[in-house]
């Protein structure tokens, strides 16, 4: 259940009462964890797989239910910004009026003072600053992307740098604090979850933006040019679901440099993430040990190459930096034989999409009866999948007919419950189920399409919702199963 998609009143989820009502509700099914999507700032597109950092929590996910507690926002306020109940988020809405009432609370708050926010800022020096700054020249520049601005602060001079500190000292404040805001919230909500017995799972995309901190900050650090444009770019290769692959947009890591940096920036990252997460899943692991490199003058991923990552010497930065944390290896595409051995050696989980497997042969790894080892997380679908309905719905009726014997049922219509209960009975460690799936959703309800722009990330859950989901039979498939 991505952070966004909870339900409440001001038009998109936040780390307020209703993440607090999800985490008892994940409690009485019995399950152990909850899985969200990024939950760094969004930039064009929506997608939280495209952020302005790597390190920043979303403005838009703190609770302004939490702000008017703290004194910092009136009800009368509240009221302005409170939206009808919809099944999508309006994101356009939210960027128009969002930033105004958290520049209220801004204006009335004393966090200056508080030890807290002195502690927080020593804690995240290492990005919170260049962020800050980054953002307040972001918005006085009408949103364009970093490499569109004026060349003395899109290379950084120091001159620049220190001018636009000083003209901007009060915007930059303004996101200090949105980001101090966002992680008070945050801490508090994991601690209540944790205390309910259940972890906390998080996302963190392999790449990251090219309009990013992370990118404006340390330009040398990513395959770039003289001029800081991209020189190659992410994406994965044409395969069955695309003629022309996947053409992301990303730049590439410049590993060598970053080796020879000791890998610090994926240190800093690791270490950040961890302190949000009990399990961070790894977003196209893969990408780690071999990656497509497409040339940036391409207008698709075809013309790409394989090249290879730092593999093992990465997995042992990530692991002397996340602590008592652990990861998931989302290993979903190409698994080469190298793939295979970094991951079998780092003894990461890797996954399983159970829709994957249901295409008529008997043989498919994505079958449990296929799988050899538990130490995976299988999943129906992720976000960028059909929803289990709507994977469905688009089968032949011979296709259906293959599955209701397979699945020992008489009914389609039972052929959901059914599917989900085969992954409980599967000896996987871990067993994930979308939200959507467990409302019986239809494509409607789908996250995201790849590669396609506009329509993605909106779908929202409704309260009135909760009562369609029976959580007791839930609870007796984790005891009947063992999870």
């Amino acid at each position: 259940m991505p952070i966004s998609s909870l339900p409440n009143e001001f038009g998109i989820g936040s780390l307020g009462r209703e993440a607090y009502e999800y985490a008892d509700f994940v409690k009485e099914m019995g399950f152990a964890y909850w899985q969200v999507l990024p939950v760094g700032p969004t930039s064009f597109g929506d997608s939280p797989y495209q952020s302005f950092s790597a390190f920043a929590g979303n403005p838009y996910f703190i609770s302004l239910d939490r702000l008017k507690e703290d004194g910092l926002l009136q009800e009368e306020e509240l009221e302005e910004y409170q939206v009808e109940s919809s099944d999508v988020i309006d994101y356009a809405q939210i960027y128009q009026t969002r930033f105004c009432i958290l520049k209220k609370a801004f204006l009335r708050s004393t966090h200056y003072e508080m030890p807290e926010f002195k502690k927080f800022c020593e804690e995240n020096t290492y990005w919170l600053d260049d962020y800050c700054l980054y953002m307040a020249v972001k918005n006085a520049s009408f949103d364009q992307e970093w490499s569109l601005w004026e060349e003395d602060i899109k290379f950084r001079k120091p001159e620049a740098v220190k001018k636009y500190k000083k003209e901007l000292e009060q915007e930059i404040e303004f996101y200090r604090f949105l980001q101090y805001e966002f992680r008070i919230q945050w801490n508090a909500l994991k601690k209540y979850v944790n205390s309910l017995g259940i972890q906390m799972i998080g996302d963190i995309p392999l790449y990251v933006a090219m309009d990013s901190a992370d990118v404006w900050v340390h330009p040398s650090l990513f395959e770039l040019d003289k001029e800081l444009k991209e020189v190659n770019i992410a994406g994965v290769p044409p395969d069955i679901f695309s003629k022309d692959g996947q053409r992301w947009g990303n730049p590439i890591y410049n590993w060598e440099h970053m080796e020879r940096e000791d890998f610090n920036w994926w240190r800093r990252r690791m270490q950040a993430s961890a302190s949000l997460y009990d399990v961070i899943r790894i977003d196209h692991f893969i990408g780690i040990v071999n990656y497509w490199s497409i040339p940036a003058k391409d207008k698709t991923a075809v013309g790409g190459q394989w090249k290879m990552g730092p593999g093992e010497k990465l997995v042992k930065v990530i692991n002397e930096s996340i602590g008592n944390a652990k990861i998931i290896a989302e290993d979903l595409g190409v698994l080469t034989p190298a793939v295979k051995k970094v991951m079998k050696k780092a003894g990461y989980p890797g996954m399983k999409v159970l829709e994957f497997g249901l295409d008529g042969n008997p043989a498919n790894e994505y079958l449990p009866h296929n799988y050899i080892t538990n130490n995976i997380i299988t999943y129906i679908g992720t976000h960028d999948n059909e929803t289990l309905v709507g994977f469905l719905n688009g089968k032949k009726r011979k296709d259906i007919s293959r599955l209701l014997t397979f699945f020992s049922i008489r009914k389609r219509a039972d052929l959901p419950a059914a599917v989900i209960r085969c992954m409980f009975a599967s000896i996987s460690n871990v067993v994930m189920i979308q939200m959507q799936d467990l409302l019986f959703l239809d494509n409607k309800a789908r996250m995201n399409y790849p590669s396609t722009l506009g329509g993605n990330w909106i779908w929202r859950m409704q309260k009135e919702q909760y009562p369609l989901i029976d959580t007791g039979y839930y609870k007796k498939l984790c005891h009947m199963y063992n999870r």
